[in-house]
């Protein structure tokens, strides 16, 4: 029998909000298991997995023995009557069992399925936070790296603005020098200011995401999210993505639960057949004995009640009506989650080439500001450049960087949003 972990982190959620924040380092593999344990979505979906599965047993009680003990006893006067249908007694007991009953052994089937469509969804659950941790460790990644790169440009802008000071002061350049070097160097710190912020908020969000409180933060421990490759060819990823959706399978799922369903309601004029039994100790102050020619103090009774349903009405109809439209309704979404599958995974391909492209171009473009920088450092060691010129070809580079890695990450974000459509990226990231 499955089992269910159900952690009880979120019992205490209150003191977590006043707990002392921490930042925490993990590995995106460790990330990953923490989601799937802690995150709260994943935790509600097992619970909502759990209570189906209690919903099986549930539809199963009637088919085990149901037993009952009490005491009848009363007083009589006059011609002994009945209570509750027995007759007075000291002790009684009572048991009955479903022997034959279709629309309930229908409804034990459609609990199941239900279970299983629980489960599937529960699953499917698992994928969109595994999903969502690795896009969330791209962010870390992609705005730590931005952040960095800023930070040196600051560094070279500062250097600017020394070296226009300078210049202005023995006379070799213009004010103005001066005051475009601050607008550029206000520009750039504001621009890193905005990347930190960028990055704290992500940490924040990927440290919610795993379960940890409020005001923690969660650094991966690596860059690198998944080296795994996609499919060669569009045509084969989007039969793998409609062959792995959890969400096709939970739909269809369902339609499985209302055909049981549906069959259940017909079944409402099935004969039906029950196990009965009873005990029962009579009193001797019943004056049974008065009015019958023999009684017996200890009685018993054990046989089937059968009930063959003349009549049901119009609502059964009615009821196996509704389910059919729900049915109906269930797949028409099922054909409408395929053709939106197929579209994304066509938009998704056109994403990653696209953001092959830009990843190229930002390679080129950082090589030859790389080469430029050279030039103008060579200049410099012949005296024919300034150290101005030498930060000002350093920021641009620091620019190409800034584009590269932009790319870079780019591209990364747009093949996990192919492997998660192909259910392949729980297996990448592990």
């Amino acid at each position: 029998m499955r089992k269910f972990f159900v952690p009880r982190l979120f019992l205490l959620a209150p003191l977590a909000l006043a707990a002392h924040a921490e930042t925490y380092t993990l590995t995106l593999k460790q990330a990953v298991d923490r989601a799937l344990a802690q995150n709260p979505e994943a935790v509600m979906a097992r619970l909502d997995e759990l209570k189906a599965s209690q919903g099986v047993k549930v539809a199963e009680s009637p088919f085990r023995p149901r037993v009952g003990a009490g005491s009848g006893l009363a007083y009589s006067s006059g011609f002994p009557l009945s209570i509750d249908g027995s007759a007075p007694s000291i002790f009684e007991v009572k048991a009955n069992q479903y022997l034959f009953n279709r629309p309930q052994t229908l409804a034990i089937a459609q609990a199941k399925e239900s279970a299983r469509g629980a489960s599937i969804a529960a699953s499917e659950k698992g994928d969109e936070v595994t999903y969502r941790v690795a896009s969330l460790g791209v962010d870390v990644a992609r705005s730590t790296k931005l952040a960095d790169a800023a930070g040196r440009q600051i560094e070279s802008l500062e250097k600017v603005l020394a070296t226009a000071q300078a210049r202005v002061e023995e006379g070799r350049e213009l004010p103005v020098a001066v005051q475009q070097a601050k607008v550029t160097l206000l520009r750039g710190r504001q621009r890193a200011m905005a990347l930190e912020s960028d990055r704290d908020f992500a940490e924040w969000s990927l440290a919610a995401t795993l379960g940890y409180g409020a005001g923690d933060l969660v650094k991966p421990a690596t860059d690198a999210v998944s080296q795994s490759g996609i499919p060669n060819s569009e045509d084969a990823a989007v039969q793998t993505a409609l062959s792995a959706s959890k969400e096709l399978k939970r739909i269809q799922s369902g339609i499985d639960a209302k055909g049981l369903e549906i069959r259940s309601d017909k079944a409402q004029n099935l004969p039906r057949v029950d196990l009965v039994a009873q005990y029962s100790m009579l009193s001797t102050y019943s004056h049974y004995d008065q009015y019958f020619a023999k009684f017996q103090q200890n009685n018993g009774q054990i046989g089937a009640s059968i009930q063959v349903p003349l009549f049901t009405g119009a609502a059964v109809k009615a009821v196996v009506a509704q389910a059919e439209t729900d049915q109906r309704h269930l797949q028409t979404e099922a054909q409408a989650a395929r053709n939106r599958i197929a579209l994304d995974v066509h938009q998704s391909y056109q994403e990653v080439k696209k953001a092959e492209i830009a990843r190229q171009l930002a390679q080129a473009d950082l090589d030859l500001a790389r080469s430029q920088l050279s030039v103008v450092l060579a200049l410099m060691d012949e005296g024919r450049a300034t150290l101005s010129q030498v930060e000002e070809a350093r920021f641009a580079e620091d620019e190409k960087w800034i584009a590269f890695y932009d790319a870079q990450f780019g591209v990364e974000r747009a093949r996990l949003s192919v492997l998660r459509q192909t259910g392949e990226l729980r297996a990448a990231l592990q």
